[in-house]
């Protein structure tokens, strides 16, 4: 595919709502208000914030920047930019990490996508009504330790992902948020209408907005970076990849800044949706990942109306899981489409055939393979911990020591619409503090 007939995005709330959707995940449903509640309350959101200007912004800025001065897949797009500025083509290989880590990421990902179509399902048949937290943890140990069913879950999902993604930027990918995002915001709404009812909710107010600057501490604030940074879907291609269909008339800074604000504004509404439920029914909103498949089934199955309600609240993930799964999809697929002679709908069907192999080895490791380990872990937290503590943070850091210290700085200053004292402050942001706050995360989840 030649630059000249590289796809475009309609328009800037289609890209607004794509990179809103990317960073919009199942981590948000439950792990950013948990930490929030957990880590100080407003002190703690506060912080993120900071944390997200500070590092998050700079760096997604940085990709998208990358990403359309390339008008290419992530790794062309290094290269053409390193060889243009004399630099080393050796930089493609934070392209080549980006989308290796897309691919990875979405093989598991694509696994617990199909956990949340199963408990759609669930929700529907009624198979959490009147159970007992043993018969809530024995479903989901069932369904764990089912191979077949894993698969036919996981096939059923990545089919989904596939589907979408064939049918290009403006039909697969613009169409799916532009339905997907805004039936998202509805049930998440409609749930934090609910908690209002359950006379809870002003303890998870107060759980999650209430400072408290004793709790926290150095290890608190590299969480916050932590989150700040792997929120926003940075070192994972995409951002590269849905940079190179964006026009120049985008303000990248402002817009970053609408994204940021629409992923933190949703991960704190699913807060309020999720511990009104959680407090009323008298569970620990500690529970991690098992909030969303043992603790809340456990709630919506003993009260009443609660089979809408759970209906409602796996849609919702399931929702969020898809909007992210179509963008790790996406990087794999530029790739294959500009790098071989395959159509769009070919290079997805092969990028999507190949994620959905490595899925089933990481479905297999809680059953068949559960025995096998790889550096003292099974496949699937092998490929979680391969991805979020190595590959993510470097692939980002790559990023943004690419084009603060190897691009021209006027020219960067420029594209961005800054001058002055902004574009000093960007130049010490991008140069300093981002890649140290990277660094700093990285060496602590070591």
């Amino acid at each position: 595919m030649s630059k000249l007939s590289h796809a475009q995005w309609s328009s800037k709330m289609a890209f607004i709502l794509a990179a809103t959707g990317s960073a919009v995940g199942l981590g948000n449903i439950w792990r950013f208000s948990y930490m929030v509640g957990d880590s100080g309350g407003a002190a703690f959101v506060l912080i993120y914030l900071a944390c997200v200007a500070l590092v998050g912004l700079p760096i997604l800025v940085a990709e998208w920047l990358i990403g359309r001065r390339g008008q290419e897949n992530p790794i062309n797009s290094m290269v053409d930019l390193a060889r243009k500025n004399g630099r080393l083509p050796a930089w493609a290989l934070v392209g080549a990490s980006g989308v290796l880590a897309a691919f990875l990421i979405l093989s598991f990902y694509s696994v617990i996508g199909g956990w949340s179509l199963s408990y759609t399902l669930g929700s529907v048949t009624g198979a959490f009504t009147g159970q007992d937290a043993d018969g809530v943890g024995e479903i989901f140990n069932g369904l764990l330790g089912n191979p077949v069913a894993l698969t036919l879950w996981h096939t059923a999902f990545m089919a989904l992902v596939v589907w979408i993604v064939a049918r290009g930027v403006t039909k697969g990918l613009e169409g799916a948020v532009r339905t997907l995002m805004p039936a998202l915001v509805v049930l998440m709404l409609v749930l934090v209408g609910y908690g209002m009812t359950t006379g809870h909710f002003g303890e998870a107010l107060a759980f999650m907005f209430s400072p408290d600057w004793g709790a926290v501490t150095g290890e608190v604030v590299l969480a916050a970076m932590g989150q700040a940074f792997f929120t926003l879907s940075l070192g994972m291609g995409i951002m590269m990849a849905y940079g190179s269909y964006l026009g120049e008339d985008v303000n990248l800074i402002g817009t970053a800044r609408t994204v940021i604000i629409l992923d933190t504004t949703i991960a704190l509404l699913a807060g309020l949706a999720i511990f009104p439920i959680v407090f009323a029914n008298g569970l620990s909103p500690g529970e991690g990942p098992g909030l969303i498949f043992v603790t809340l089934p456990l709630a919506f199955g003993n009260m009443t109306g609660g089979m809408i309600l759970g209906l409602m609240f796996f849609l919702l993930l399931t929702f969020a899981a898809l909007t992210s799964a179509i963008s790790l999809l996406e990087p794999v697929v530029e790739l294959m489409e500009e790098r071989t002679p395959l159509s769009r709908v070919a290079a997805t069907l092969v990028g999507g055939v190949a994620v959905w192999a490595l899925g089933i080895a990481a479905l297999m490791s809680f059953n068949v393979w559960s025995e096998l380990s790889i550096a003292g872990l099974n496949i699937f937290d092998f490929l979680d911990t391969l991805t979020s503590k190595f590959m993510l943070p470097l692939t980002g850091l790559g990023a943004i020591l690419f084009v603060a210290w190897r691009l021209d700085r006027d020219s960067v200053a420029a594209e961005l619409n800054l001058s002055g004292g902004q574009a000093t402050l960007w130049h010490l942001v991008s140069r300093f503090v981002a890649p140290v706050g990277v660094i700093l995360v990285f060496v602590s989840s070591l």
